[in-house]
């Protein structure tokens, strides 16, 4: 796991703001190993695994933090998924129609756009977790100006978000007003200034406490502390069990090929699970000779 994967907590206490960087880079790379994206979707999804791994350094998360965007209209992009778990693993998917890619705006996507911000902690039965969810419109075109107005409506404090993605890294720098009045009267204004002189290409280029201290250098900067960041896939034999189950036993039997075998394979990370049909039937609590026999009253 390599230094570069870091998320970075810090405050600028005397103008009364906090916040959070993001840098993947091994973690990155090693996610798109998995599958192949055209141009506008890849950075789509970078930015929305940023923005999922910031936020975890925002909000109490004790189990994983989610970001899902769904949209019914016909723009290439069908859906994104990005995760961030409190142990610092990330993971993501983006669906495409066909061969299209996701648009550059993303007000093509259509009103009906909307994005999923899903925090689920351990609950006291381990098998129900505690699910919270946050809608956020997707009115704007770019993910950061989206969920800046999200903050700025959902817990009223002022936020800035920049988010960024390329085939080799994704980053993002989260700032926020303090809750109360703390912080000199005219902080939030001047880190704000400071804050749009950075670009893009400068937050995906520059390591976390170089750019921030770059910033930051009049801000009384203080770093908070680390955590590392790794690609991690919360697949399982058991989840996939339980998935062919949901399917019901004459689906699960279809998708046995011609040698003998149901191949099912992860998309997040191409791990592959195969099941016989003697496997396949023991979900259902049956037994081959049980099966032929139903099959033959049938």
């Amino acid at each position: 796991m390599a230094q570069s994967d870091l998320l970075t907590r810090f405050l600028l206490a005397e103008a009364g703001i906090r916040g959070v960087h993001v840098r993947l880079e091994s973690s990155w790379t090693e996610l798109l190993s998995h599958a192949s994206y055209p141009p506008n979707a890849l950075e789509r999804l970078g930015e929305v695994c940023a923005a999922s791994t910031l936020f975890t350094g925002h909000t109490k998360v004790d189990g994983c933090l989610s970001i899902q965007l769904r949209t019914t209209q016909d723009a290439g992009l069908r859906s994104i998924f990005a995760e961030c778990t409190a142990a610092g693993t990330v993971r993501g998917i983006v669906r495409l129609n066909g061969d299209e890619d996701a648009p550059q705006d993303l007000r093509e996507l259509g009103a009906d756009a909307l994005l999923a911000i899903t925090i689920e902690n351990a609950g006291l039965d381990p098998d129900q977790p505690q699910r919270y969810q946050s809608l956020v419109a997707l009115s704007a075109a770019r993910f950061d100006q989206a969920f800046e107005a999200y903050f700025q409506q959902s817990e009223q404090l002022p936020t800035r978000l920049l988010l960024a993605a390329d085939d080799s890294l994704a980053a993002g720098l989260l700032l926020q007003k303090l809750p109360g009045d703390t912080g000199d009267e005219d902080g939030w204004n001047r880190v704000n200034a400071l804050f749009d002189t950075l670009d893009r290409s400068e937050l995906l280029a520059i390591s976390a406490e170089s750019l921030l201290r770059r910033l930051f250098h009049q801000e009384s900067l203080e770093l908070l502390g680390g955590k590392n960041l790794a690609f991690g896939c919360s697949c399982s034999q058991e989840r996939v069990d339980a998935v062919l189950r949901s399917l019901g036993e004459e689906e699960a039997r279809a998708a046995i090929g011609s040698d003998g075998v149901a191949e099912v394979r992860c998309e997040f990370c191409g791990r592959r699970y195969y099941h016989s049909l003697a496997e396949i039937l023991s979900l259902f609590k049956k037994t081959i000779p049980e099966a032929l026999q139903s099959k033959t009253i049938q």
